[in-house]
């Protein structure tokens, strides 16, 4: 087998690995975000991202947190705004 299909295929198996963690490290947090080690350096300094530093050293992300705070601030599509808006001009009919 070529080396790189072996890569690759190494690849794929530590990402499905990684999604079945529910504590991710610092380096697991950035290749599931896709966000760069310095970007969540930042974002953890500032405190701007829940984690935990349970020895003052290590960074640990919890999953499930991380998912809530990347779809914080969520817009809606065109679509789901125009109904919105008929629907509020069907109860306000007079």
């Amino acid at each position: 087998m070529d080396n790189l299909l072996i890569l690759e295929r190494l690849d794929r198996l530590e990402k499905l690995l990684i999604g079945q963690k529910e504590v991710l490290t610092f380096d697991e947090a950035c290749d599931y975000t896709g966000i760069s080690r310095s970007y969540l350096y930042k974002l953890t300094s500032s405190g701007n991202i829940p984690h935990s530093k349970p020895n003052g050293k290590m960074l640990f992300f919890e999953k499930k947190k991380l998912v809530d705070w990347l779809l914080q601030n969520r817009r809606k599509s065109r679509h789901e705004l125009e109904a919105e808006a008929l629907a509020h001009t069907l109860r306000n009919k007079r």
